[in-house]
C-alpha cells in the first residue's frame, strides 16, 4: 500500500479545524485575521476611493448641501468601518463563552458605539447646516434669523443629546417605559429644582420674539453696558467695554429696561460754543452763519435736523448751542465726521478774529488812598476797635 507522502487540502484544513489554540481552532483564528485584514484594507483603499468619487461628484453640483453631508460622514464612517470589522471578526472567532465571557458584552458595546457614531454623524452634520445657515443669514436684512440659527442649531443638539441617552440606556436593558414613568413621579420635584432653568428658556424665546436687541448690538441697561455677543438658552453673554464678560439669565435680562444703542438710525451731536463777551453782534451772526454752512456743506452730516443758536448769555462766555446728527451711526465714523466738523469751526472762529472764552474772574483792589479815607470812616474805626 503506497502512501502520499503530501497530505491532501482536505486533510490539511481538517487538521486545522482541530488544532486549538485558546480553545479556539486554527481555521476561526484565520479567519477572524482575514476579516481584520480586509477591515484595514477597505478603510484605507476603498473607502478612501470611494470619498475621493464622491468628492468629485458633489463638486458638479451648485449645492454645498451635499459636501456638507460628505464632510460629515467621513469621519464617523471611517470609525464604523473599524468597529464593524473588529465586531465580525470577533464572531468569527466564535471564542467559547468558558473561556471568552465578554463576547456577549462586546455585542452590547458594539450597539453603543454605533449609535454613538450616529450621533456623532448627526451633530457634525448639524454643525455643519448651522454654519451654511449662518452664511445664508447674513445675507438677509432681517436679524430675526441670525439668531433663531444658532438657537435652533443648540435646540436640535440638545433634542439629539436625549435621545441618544435613551438610546443607549434601552440597549443596556433599562426599561424606556419605567425610565418615564418615574420620570412623572418626580416631575413635580424637577420642575422646582428647573424653575429657573425653564424661566430662562422662556426668557430665551420671549427675546428672539420680541427682537429687543440682536447679537453685536450696543445695549445699555441699569447694570451693564456692552455688545451683544450671544443668545443662549439660559443665558446672554454681553461684552462690556472694558472688555469682560458678563453672562445675564434670559429670565433677568427679559424683565430689564434695555436701551438699545444701535437701534438708532443717526448719532447725536448735542454741543455748546462759548465765545468770549468781546464779540460783536456782526461777529456772532458771521459765526452763526459760517457754522450753518459748515454743518449744510458736510458729507458726513444728516441733513434732516440742524440746530445753531445763540440762546444764552454764560457767566463767562456767550454761549453758542449745537445739534445734529451724523449719517453714520458706526462709532469710529461717527467721531470722525464730530472731529472734523469741530476742525472746521476751529478755522471758522480763527478766520472771524474770535476766541473761546473759559470760566474767569476779575479782582479789582482798591488804591492806598481809597483805604485810608475808608478807614478814616467812624463806622469803620468803630468795626477796627472791635476787633
Amino acid at each position: 500500500m503506497i502512501h502520499d507522502s503530501n497530505p491532501s487540502w482536505s486533510q490539511f484544513w481538517l487538521q486545522w479545524g482541530e488544532t486549538t489554540v485558546l480553545d479556539i481552532t486554527l481555521t476561526h483564528w484565520l479567519l477572524g485575521m482575514a476579516a481584520l485584514f480586509v477591515t484595514v484594507v477597505m478603510q484605507r483603499y476603498l473607502i478612501r476611493w470611494f470619498h475621493a468619487a464622491a468628492q468629485r461628484m458633489t463638486s458638479r453640483t451648485e449645492t454645498p448641501l451635499d459636501n456638507m453631508l460628505l464632510e460629515a460622514a467621513e469621519r464617523p464612517g471611517r470609525m464604523l468601518t473599524y468597529l464593524l470589522g473588529i465586531l465580525i471578526a470577533v464572531h468569527l472567532l466564535n471564542p467559547p463563552a468558558a473561556v471568552f465571557p465578554f463576547v456577549a458584552w462586546l455585542d452590547s458595546a458594539g450597539r453603543v458605539a454605533s449609535i454613538m457614531i450616529g450621533i456623532w454623524f448627526l451633530w457634525r452634520l448639524i454643525e455643519g447646516l448651522a454654519v451654511y445657515f449662518t452664511v445664508r443669514t447674513k445675507q438677509t436684512e432681517s436679524p430675526l434669523d441670525d439668531q433663531l440659527v444658532p438657537f435652533i442649531a443648540k435646540t436640535l443638539k440638545l433634542f439629539l443629546v436625549i435621545t441618544a441617552i435613551l438610546m443607549i440606556a434601552q440597549n443596556m436593558g433599562y426599561s424606556i417605559s419605567g425610565l418615564i414613568a418615574s420620570l412623572g413621579i418626580g416631575g413635580i420635584a424637577i420642575a422646582m429644582a428647573a424653575k429657573d432653568t425653564i424661566a430662562n428658556i422662556f426668557g430665551s424665546i420671549m427675546i428672539l420674539i420680541d427682537r429687543p436687541f440682536t447679537v453685536g448690538d450696543w445695549i445699555k441697561t441699569d447694570a451693564f453696558e456692552g455688545v451683544v455677543e450671544e443668545v443662549g438658552f439660559r443665558s446672554t453673554r454681553i461684552r462690556t467695554f472694558g472688555r469682560t464678560l458678563v453672562n445675564v439669565p434670559n429670565s433677568t435680562l427679559a424683565n430689564m429696561v434695555i436701551d438699545n444703542i444701535d437701534a438708532r438710525s443717526e448719532r447725536r451731536v448735542s454741543m455748546r460754543i462759548g465765545l468770549t463777551y468781546d464779540t460783536t453782534p456782526e461777529q456772532m451772526e458771521s459765526a452763526i452763519a459760517g457754522i450753518e454752512q459748515i454743518l449744510a456743506t458736510h458729507p458726513g452730516v444728516d441733513q434732516s435736523y440742524q440746530l445753531v443758536k445763540f440762546d444764552r448769555f454764560e457767566d463767562s462766555a456767550l454761549s453758542i448751542f449745537l445739534y445734529y446728527f451724523t449719517a453714520s451711526k458706526v462709532w469710529e465714523e461717527y467721531l470722525q465726521v464730530r472731529q472734523e466738523v469741530n476742525l472746521r469751526i476751529m478755522h471758522l472762529l480763527d478766520s472771524l478774529g474770535l476766541a473761546f472764552a473759559f470760566p474767569t474772574q476779575t479782582l479789582h483792589i482798591a488804591s492806598d488812598s481809597a483805604s485810608d479815607s475808608a478807614a478814616s470812616h467812624p463806622f469803620a474805626q468803630e468795626v477796627s476797635h472791635e476787633r
